[in-house]
């Protein structure tokens, strides 16, 4: 984030905030029920808000969209929409003022400010409510809640839910599989056999590629889901007897460079693969020229219409996620930010806040901003919403999925425009990886050190890869990297923070 005040000013200005607040709680106490301060139910709940704005115009308060949620929540919503441009920009000012709305989009429930927050008391705790909200708990994630605790095990914000299964993994050209004779692999080493076969083979008839790949500035891009099967891990971090151990350490990274390197010599992968763009590499896969990629099963889309005018025997079904390799594949941290409330909203506003959003959440409120006003923004055929897309846009239906949203857990596998045989194959196979999906444990967690020593730590290691891929170096210089690493006092100190942290949160103290 990029924070235009300094973390000690923010923390400064909302200590002084909240101790404003709370004088001006204990003195004002609780106003009517009419402004929604009330403890009962009836009453309209005017509530505040701040949220991003991703499309060119915000809603109007007259939004016909926006009425009818109000009606249905039996509330009046101000609604500040802030460019997503400017968005982190304008909540660091909004923090360290102190004024915050009483329901704040946080985009990075991480970052330094929001943490400062945090600690200063900020923003209510609503771990202990949650019970009460039904929709809260069941159309969230645990994965969600779990990775949106800050450091002391407590929720402060409720999470905008994403589908956590499905995430990015490896898709293959299932009809040049089934032309060499063999079956989805399981397993790493199947997974070369494959790749082997279609470099071998060459079922495109092209001479493609087998595996098309590319490395980002900051990681190792899709490359990294190689390196993911061997360490069983999403992310940097593996919890490993109770600590946290930087992968880098872990013998897995090493037989998967070995094995990355003989992906490289083998030319089972680009050879200019180190500085291919994301859009280069998916261009090389949607183009007919390599037979597996990492992405969504949810993108067949994207690729479908190409891939059909080069080869009219191409079947949707042969866009094939593979379900996992070596027991391992990703599971998305389910959320996109949270929605929180500032401590000087009373308890009992704060709690009529979660009902708004737990009520939002019910199947018939979320369906208007779904699917917008009948007659306007969809008709009914047959028993079914038939959507006017373009008209909904323009009513700012999605723009309500900024504040609260709900979240269709197979909408990064199945779409409503897909034949029935491919959302049923994408289901089954987001159900099969469900069993064993990982997410990245790390996500939230807090180490000085790391904030200090990562960002050129984990350059040196993406380096020391690439090196060693393109065959410059030999694997003898990532064993010495690594002895080097395990004898650095900063590592150890950041990986015991690390463990420190996700204990702590573990253990919600």
């Amino acid at each position: 984030m990029n924070n235009k005040r300094t973390a000690k000013t923010a923390a400064g200005a909302l200590a002084a905030a909240l101790a404003l607040s709370a004088l001006l709680t204990a003195c004002g106490g609780s106003k009517g029920t009419a402004t929604g301060q009330g403890t009962g139910a009836e009453g309209t709940l005017d509530v505040s808000i701040m949220s991003i704005l991703l499309s060119p115009t915000p809603p109007q308060d007259d939004n016909k969209i926006k009425q009818t949620i109000e009606k249905a929540t039996n509330s009046k919503l101000k609604i500040q929409w802030v460019s997503g441009n400017n968005y982190d920009d304008k909540l660091n000012v909004t923090l360290a003022s102190g004024d915050i709305p009483e329901l704040t989009f946080i985009r990075d429930p991480f970052a330094p400010v929001f943490r400062n927050a945090v600690t200063q008391g900020a923003f209510w705790d609503i771990t202990p409510f949650l019970k009460d909200y039904p929709n809260l708990t069941s159309k969230i994630s645990k994965t969600a809640w779990d990775l949106t605790k800050m450091q002391d095990g407590k929720n402060y914000g409720v999470p905008r839910p994403r589908p956590s299964e499905a995430d990015p993994f490896f898709i293959l050209r299932k009809d040049w599989l089934d032309k060499v004779g063999l079956k989805v692999p399981t397993t790493t080493d199947e997974l070369y056999t494959v790749m082997k076969a279609f470099a071998d083979k060459n079922p495109g008839g092209n001479g493609a590629i087998p595996y098309t790949t590319y490395v980002n500035p900051s990681d190792m891009g899709s490359l990294g889901q190689i390196e993911n099967s061997f360490t069983g891990v999403n992310g940097l971090w593996k919890l490993q007897d109770g600590k946290l151990v930087y992968t880098a350490l872990l013998p897995e990274m090493r037989k998967s460079l070995e094995f990355e390197a003989k992906m490289y010599k083998e030319k089972l992968i680009p050879e200019d693969y180190a500085s291919l763009k994301l859009s280069q590499s998916n261009d090389l896969f949607r183009g007919g020229k390599a037979g597996m990629i990492v992405d969504k099963a949810g993108t067949m889309s994207d690729y479908y219409d190409k891939l059909k005018a080069i080869d009219p025997n191409f079947k949707q079904t042969d866009f094939y996620p593979v379900t996992s390799i070596n027991g391992y594949n990703p599971k998305g941290p389910g959320f996109n930010g949270l929605m929180a409330i500032p401590k000087s909203v009373p308890e009992a506003k704060m709690k009529r806040i979660l009902k708004l959003i737990d009520t939002w959440m019910n199947d018939d409120v979320f369906a208007i901003q779904q699917y917008g006003i009948e007659g306007t923004d969809y008709t009914v055929k047959d028993g079914v919403k038939v959507i006017n897309t373009e008209q909904l846009t323009k009513d700012n239906g999605p723009d309500f999925n900024q504040i609260v949203y709900v979240a269709d857990p197979y909408a990064s596998s199945t779409k409503v425009y897909f034949p029935k045989e491919v959302n049923d194959l994408f289901k089954k196979i987001q159900d099969e990886r469900a069993k064993n999906s990982a997410a990245d444990v790390s996500i939230g967690l807090y180490s000085p050190t790391a904030q200090k020593i990562l960002p050129e730590l984990n350059k040196k290691v993406q380096d020391a890869k690439t090196k060693i891929i393109l065959g410059r170096d030999p694997i003898t210089a990532w064993d010495d990297l690594v002895a080097k690493l395990k004898a650095d006092q900063d590592v150890a100190k950041m990986s015991q923070e690390m463990t420190d942290a996700y204990q702590k949160r573990s253990a919600g103290k």
